[in-house]
């Protein structure tokens, strides 16, 4: 049976503001994201449709509390808290938020591909 936990996942992301730990089971990533700083994640979104994630997730809030914005509304979640992100948002976390999430790697992939291209670019700059 696959599995993973933040100490086993075999991918892991610094990027400042967060540290994630990534794991590929079944066609979907289970990330284990914790934040040391507050972020909007609305600069990264720049050049994805409508600039939001194409990705939905599936989560559940450790500690903190993450707001995903949508065109039509904003829902927050709080430690404690299992969600559904649908396609099209755009997260914002405290510092200090942990979560667990589960997206499907092949719209995530996407999502992270312009992503990666943004923080380079904001790197340069």
């Amino acid at each position: 049976m696959p599995k993973a936990s933040k100490e086993t996942a075999s991918k892991v992301e610094e990027m400042g503001v967060m540290e994630g730990r990534y794991e590929e089971l079944g066609g979907y990533t289970v990330g284990f994201e914790m934040f040391r700083e507050d972020a909007d994640a609305a600069p990264l979104m720049k050049g994805l449709p409508d600039d939001r994630c194409q990705s939905p997730h599936w989560g559940y809030v450790v500690s903190g509390r993450v707001t995903f914005s949508y065109a039509d509304r904003e829902e927050v979640c709080e430690a404690g808290n299992a969600y559904y992100s649908e396609h099209f948002h755009i997260p914002a976390v405290i510092a200090g938020t942990e979560v667990i999430e589960f997206s499907p790697t092949k719209d995530y992939e996407r999502t992270l591909e312009v992503i990666g291209k943004n923080m380079a670019a904001m790197q340069n700059a």
